[in-house]
């Protein structure tokens, strides 16, 4: 047996990246930032001197598993991210297309323009901007050996149950809660299916891992970090501002 052959067996094994597992990254950022308010979108306002949603495309250029990525962003900020990309080499950038008006719609447009070689596609928010490289790695390797993993983060805080009229209704096991994030990777095809599954059906979900879910597949859980926030409100900016300023100061000693 060749030294390549055994070489993509242990591949396989663990779950390493491997040239047949063409990763499509497809970066949300085309929301209207509603809930942050302001004249500036969330993917827009500055962080460090650079736009929120430069930090998230530099974890997945810098990713070895993503091979190319997809920004679903809003027409009018387009040019923007073309000029970003260039003037910062984020030359995985293969396409950035116009979003629907819902992130379900956007995520699927982006789904239908990655490429003929995708095999697996990762799903991410364009504001979990403290998301990592090894992190993103983590969960495309579990997706290689699943077809489906998120990344999450187990819960520190006990989870209660409300019922119709506000009061609890129950406490959850706080061992089996874990709070979703992005990326949520899927063999493509796998996707592909639930996503065009809920279009026929009507139905919407909170993330992609339901779409999935909803067609019957398990989805793999990847332990990832509390830092991987969301950032949903001007106070979220702080967090991720003293996170990045921190990363930044590291990365020059």
């Amino acid at each position: 047996m060749s030294v390549d052959k055994i070489a993509g067996i242990l591949r396989a094994i663990s779950g390493s990246p491997h040239p047949k597992n063409y990763t499509s990254a497809v970066i949300a950022a085309a929301g209207l930032s509603t809930r942050f308010g302001g004249e500036t979108t969330k993917q827009m306002t500055e962080i460090c001197s650079k736009p929120m949603l430069y930090y998230t495309l530099k974890a997945y250029q810098d990713a070895e598993c993503i091979h190319e990525i997809i920004i679903v962003a809003r027409e009018e900020e387009i040019p923007f991210w073309e000029l970003l990309c260039k003037e910062n080499d984020i030359s995985k950038v293969s396409k950035i297309i116009v979003g629907g008006s819902t992130r379900q719609e956007s995520v699927r447009l982006g789904l239908d323009a990655v490429s003929t070689d995708s095999k697996f596609i990762a799903i991410a928010d364009g504001a979990r901007c403290l998301i990592t490289p090894d992190q993103i790695n983590t969960v495309c390797r579990s997706a290689y050996k699943y077809n489906a993993a998120t990344a999450a983060h187990r819960s520190s805080d006990t989870v209660k149950i409300a019922d119709k009229k506000g009061f609890i209704g129950s406490t959850a096991d706080r061992k089996t809660v874990w709070l979703a994030q992005t990326p949520q990777v899927f063999k493509t095809n796998l996707y592909r299916a639930a996503a065009y599954t809920a279009l026929k059906k009507g139905f919407e979900a909170t993330d992609d891992n339901s779409l999935v879910e909803e067609v019957g597949h398990a989805v793999r859980l990847v332990e990832c970090s509390a830092l991987n926030i969301k950032i949903t409100e001007k106070e979220d900016i702080e967090v991720a501002r003293a996170i990045i300023s921190k990363r930044l100061s590291e990365e020059t000693k």
